[in-house]
């Protein structure tokens, strides 16, 4: 993927993760990129985890689905279309889990002049078939 061709953003990522009970809410100010490859969107920032920059990208497809792609030690591939249950995996240092989303709720908004634009996911999050948690995600991005 070519990155040179990215229009700089700033972006506003708020998440929510409710597990066990316990909700825990996360804000981040990131600086990223944005690149759009034939019909497909990618938003490219580095998130940091314990002292290191995990470089992530979210994919936005044609047909309104997303992946948000986390890669480092902890590569993980999720996948999101609204209403569905899809199944991915999650590479530990420990070995590969297979983990499971179901969008609950998906939203995309795109403008042109200037760019900028808002992802909001609400899904669930499975490990076999036992529910790991649920998690509500913002991003919105302008240039």
């Amino acid at each position: 993927m070519d990155l040179s061709q990215g229009t700089p953003v700033s972006i506003q990522l708020k998440t929510v993760v409710d597990q066990a009970g316990e909700k825990k809410n996360f804000y981040f100010d990131l600086e990223g990129q944005i690149v759009n490859i034939g019909d497909t969107l990618y938003i490219r920032y580095k998130e940091e985890q314990e002292g290191t920059a995990v470089p992530v990208t979210i994919k936005v497809e044609p047909d309104g689905k997303i992946q948000l792609i986390r890669a480092g030690e902890m590569r993980m591939r999720l996948k999101f279309a609204y209403q569905e249950r899809l199944d991915t995996s999650y590479k530990t240092p420990y070995g590969l889990f297979q983990i499971t989303t179901f969008t609950r709720n998906l939203r995309f908004s795109l403008k042109d002049q200037p760019v900028a634009g808002s992802i909001l996911i609400d899904y669930d999050l499975y490990s076999q078939a036992e529910k790991i948690g649920e998690y509500h995600l913002e991003l919105e991005f302008t240039a």
